[in-house]
C-alpha cells in the first residue's frame, strides 16, 4: 500500500474540456459564416433558373392553346385557361398539370400580357416582385410568336 502527502489527480477518459468544445463551436461558427453568402447566391441562381424554365414550360403551353384555338388567350382570361377549360371549342387541355405552375419560383403569378403585333410575353418579377432590378431581383420574360 501507498501512502504519500501529494494529492491524487483524477483522470477522466473519454470527455472534452470546455476549452476543446468552444474552439469546435467557433471552427463550426466560422465554416458557416464563410459559406452561407455562397449557398445564397447559388439559391438565387437557381431560382432564376427555375424561372426560365418555367417560363419557357408556360410558353411552349401557350403555343399548344394557340394550335388548338387558334389564339392566344385574351388578356381577361390569362394564363388560368392552360389549366381550366374555357368552354372553347377545340380546346384540348389541360396545357399545365396545375393552377400551381402558374406562379414563379417566389410563388407570385407569372405576369400575363398581350402585343398588338401578335405575340404575348410572360414574365417573372424576379424575388422583389417588382418591374426592373438587378440581379436576383431582375424580370425574366419569354416572347411568344
Amino acid at each position: 500500500m501507498r501512502t504519500t502527502d501529494q494529492p491524487t489527480i483524477e483522470r477522466r477518459d473519454g470527455g472534452y474540456t470546455l476549452t476543446e468544445m468552444l474552439v469546435v463551436i467557433v471552427i463550426i461558427a466560422l465554416i458557416a459564416a464563410v459559406l452561407t453568402p455562397s449557398l445564397l447566391g447559388q439559391l438565387a441562381r437557381a431560382r432564376a433558373k427555375s424561372a426560365t424554365l418555367q417560363l419557357d414550360t408556360t410558353a411552349a403551353s401557350l403555343t399548344m392553346f394557340k394550335d388548338d384555338i387558334g389564339r392566344f388567350p385574351t388578356p381577361d382570361e390569362g394564363l388560368k385557361v392552360l389549366v381550366e377549360d374555357p368552354g372553347a371549342e377545340g380546346w384540348l387541355g389541360p396545357y399545365l398539370n396545375s393552377t400551381k405552375a402558374l406562379n414563379d419560383p417566389w410563388n407570385r403569378p407569372i405576369v400575363y400580357a398581350a402585343a398588338a403585333d401578335g405575340t404575348v410575353n410572360v414574365t417573372s418579377l424576379g424575388a422583389d416582385g417588382k418591374t426592373g432590378g438587378k440581379g436576383a431581383d431582375q424580370d425574366i420574360a419569354v416572347t411568344v410568336r
